[in-house]
């Protein structure tokens, strides 16, 4: 099993946490990591393009000319796709660019992004991560005490108000709750934070 340092939020080591080898210690699959980022981003898009068809166009209900006779193409609307101010052909419309991966792929790439960032050494467990007021300037000082005041993903057991205030307004720091762990968010931020009572849910759900 791979242990790593346990720390407070003085940044004092108070001492060590053995983490589970069925989650934080197998062997990076780089392709199921690259395909979970894409899935994710992919879900991520709006999809919200979109351009008008020659039914949606306004104008042209009237045929410009008449079919024979005159020497030039037969036209039927000057809203036809051919046409200056046309309609436009197969053209993007609003769609979800969302899909999902198999179950066991997915738990397969979270695995792998949390053994990733044990492999690295970029990964700090808490003891206790509790704030008794939002103050970004305390959790400011708390991350630099852990050498992690650059991009970090704080992991939190369950969802801690004063603790999402506190940090949302710091550039490159995002909070989620141990639920909300995905592979994006660990492979973004340089460093994880994750506190011991959130790996022990962690390695519940996963392992």
């Amino acid at each position: 099993m791979p242990k790593v340092a346990l720390y407070n939020v003085s940044g004092a080591q108070v001492g060590e946490v053995e983490l589970s080898d069925a989650v934080f210690g197998v062997e990076p699959n780089q392709h199921v990591l690259h395909e979970a980022v894409v899935m994710q981003q992919a879900s991520q898009r709006q999809g919200t393009h979109k351009v008008k068809g020659r039914s949606e166009v306004r104008g042209g209900g009237r045929k410009p000319w008449k079919q024979k006779g005159t020497g030039r193409a037969r036209q039927g609307s000057i809203r036809a796709p051919q046409w200056k101010g046309g309609g436009v052909v197969f053209g993007p419309t609003p769609r979800s660019y969302g899909y999902k991966l198999p179950k066991k792929v997915r738990r397969l790439a979270i695995k792998s992004a949390l053994s990733s960032k044990v492999i690295e050494n970029e990964i700090i467990v808490l003891d206790q991560l509790q704030m008794n007021q939002p103050k970004t300037k305390e959790f400011a000082a708390i991350l630099k005490n852990l050498k992690a005041d650059r991009k970090a993903l704080i992991v939190a057991p369950s969802f801690d108000e004063n603790v999402a205030l506190s940090a949302r307004n710091l550039p490159g720091v995002k909070f989620v709750t141990a639920e909300g762990i995905n592979v994006l968010d660990v492979l973004v931020h340089d460093k994880l934070i994750i506190t011991k009572e959130a790996v022990e849910k962690v390695e519940e759900v996963l392992a």
